[in-house]
């Protein structure tokens, strides 16, 4: 494996912490006997070709400096290849790196734990979801989450997970359960009035909401929540018992876990990692060991 690694920066990250972050991480890696280089870009596509560039390369890694927007881009670049994936997480939202166990907005630490699992041959390779030719890490969402995923992203204030709280306050006004068609992989049809549908590889989204708590990033599976036909007044109160994982066993919550699945609403947006990914229906699939990364060994 190549001594040079390459980070991967989102500048504008966590009102600007990106850009900040990337010192103490580069130096991390440095004091560990590596070169680092550093990719920039002047919009997404351009930093997704830079990224892919690198991967071509035969770079010895690529770490992602940024929230979970940066990550979704690196992972475009490095999923089904041998290149290891890095994250140095200091964005709003940092699920992906939550949901491995890594560090959040310690860009020094996250920096030691990738050097380390570099020069030991250590990592881990995790699964991930796909539609179409986007890859994802995390959680595709769907209906009311989708609604304040986009809500929440056009929000510049406040910060963290707050934000995406005030976003679901402000869509309660619109709230009305919409008619989903899942298809899953043993070709099984289920139709049924949903708040949402979240399609877990990871365990959550919106900075800590862990709405697939059980998901596991090894099991070639994903966890499917479905949130039935809630009331207002219910949704309310079970919406702080997402942050727990404690939601799942409301009589209103079913899970599948599943290969694949199809779904299908009127009038719905899916987002993955946070990114819009176009409405439905989609097609999700979860692929097994798809991306080595730095992260300690998980459940």
């Amino acid at each position: 494996m190549t001594s040079e690694i390459t980070l991967f920066v989102n500048p504008t990250a966590g009102r600007g912490r990106g850009a900040h972050a990337a010192q103490p991480a580069a130096r991390a890696l440095r004091d560990a006997g590596f070169s680092v280089r550093t990719v920039l870009g002047a919009d997404a596509e351009d930093a997704l070709r830079r990224a892919r560039q690198a991967v071509e390369s035969g770079t010895g890694a690529l770490v992602a400096v940024g929230g979970d927007g940066m990550v979704s881009l690196a992972l475009q670049a490095v999923a089904g290849t041998r290149t290891p994936l890095g994250v140095v997480a200091v964005g709003t939202g940092n699920d992906f790196a939550r949901s491995l166990g890594l560090p959040v907005r310690d860009p020094a630490a996250a920096g030691r734990i990738a050097a380390e699992l570099l020069k030991g041959g250590g990592g881990r390779d995790i699964d991930l979801g796909r539609v179409g030719d986007r890859w994802f890490g995390t959680v595709l969402a769907s209906g009311f989450d989708s609604r304040v995923n986009d809500r929440g992203n056009r929000m510049r204030l406040p910060v963290g997970r707050f934000k995406y709280d005030l976003a679901m306050i402000a869509e309660l006004a619109a709230f009305r359960p919409v008619p989903y068609r899942l298809t899953l992989d043993d070709s099984t049809e289920r139709q049924v009035e949903a708040t949402l549908v979240a399609v877990g590889n990871g365990t959550s989204y919106g900075g800590g909401m862990r709405i697939c708590a059980r998901a596991r990033m090894n099991d070639g599976l994903f966890d499917v929540t479905v949130v039935g036909d809630c009331s207002r007044t219910t949704l309310i109160k079970v919406f702080p018992q997402v942050y727990r994982g404690t939601h799942l066993d409301h009589p209103k919550v079913t899970v599948h876990r599943v290969r694949a699945l199809t779904l299908d609403a009127p009038g719905i947006t899916g987002y993955a990692d946070g990114e819009p990914l176009g409405p439905l229906p989609l097609t999700a699939e979860c692929v097994p060991a798809a991306v080595r990364v730095l992260a300690p060994p998980g459940p």
